[in-house]
């Protein structure tokens, strides 16, 4: 099915957002999938990264260098950094020409990790958010939730060598979970939650119910 909404006006911006083994790259397929069959463009992205100067700084936040650890304010900086050049090359353009862009993670996983996992002061969060997205937000926001203790299995099962998050203890991800969920409440008109503790199949038809009912509404 084929729609003019690819081609007119402004695009749309859609953010997949959770704590570490959520399923949100399995499910960003799904999100693309589904605007793809109604014939808009989707840009396909992730944060931090999306340019090759933000995958530069994605390395530089995920390598868990134990000679030199990274402090909060550095990294706090470095994700703006990283942002700042994903919105200027990237995300902007994209909406400019009226595409559709997907993104693994936002500001919303900022505010979650450094502010609730790191305890950054939200104020100085926001500060950094205006003076780099200057209003932008996305349009919908569906968090991926679940219990920290299934995920931590999850991550686990994997058998990967964890990055410089993955290793960070229980409690820093109970906060960001806690963070993401009060953010949810705050703003229930952006944010669909979505339980990623159900057998995938459910999580990606919740997922398909969310975004057919916004899809008749945009």
């Amino acid at each position: 099915m084929l729609d003019d909404r690819s081609t007119t006006g402004h695009g749309r911006f859609i953010t997949l957002e959770g704590g570490e083994g959520v399923g949100k790259s399995t499910n960003l397929s799904v999100v693309c999938e589904f605007l793809e069959s109604r014939g808009v463009e989707v840009l396909r992205t992730r944060e931090p990264g999306g340019t090759l100067r933000g995958e530069a700084i994605r390395q530089l936040l995920l390598d868990p260098v134990e000679q030199e650890p990274l402090s909060d304010d550095a990294e706090l900086l470095l994700i703006f950094a990283a942002r700042a050049q994903h919105l200027e090359q990237l995300i902007r353009p994209a909406l400019a020409r009226g595409a559709w862009v997907v993104c693994d993670r936002f500001t919303d996983a900022t505010f979650a990790y450094q502010g609730g996992g790191r305890g950054i002061d939200s104020a100085r969060i926001a500060t950094l958010e205006a003076l780099v997205q200057r209003g932008l937000q996305p349009d919908l926001t569906l968090l991926l939730d679940m219990p920290v203790s299934a995920a931590q299995r999850r991550v686990n099962d994997r058998g990967n060598e964890r990055d410089r998050f993955e290793q960070e203890r229980v409690d820093f991800f109970t906060a960001v979970r806690e963070a993401y969920l009060r953010r949810a409440e705050a703003d229930p008109e952006r944010f669909a939650i979505i339980d990623a503790a159900q057998p995938l199949a459910n999580v990606q038809q919740h997922i398909q119910t969310v975004l057919q009912s916004w899809w008749a509404s945009c």
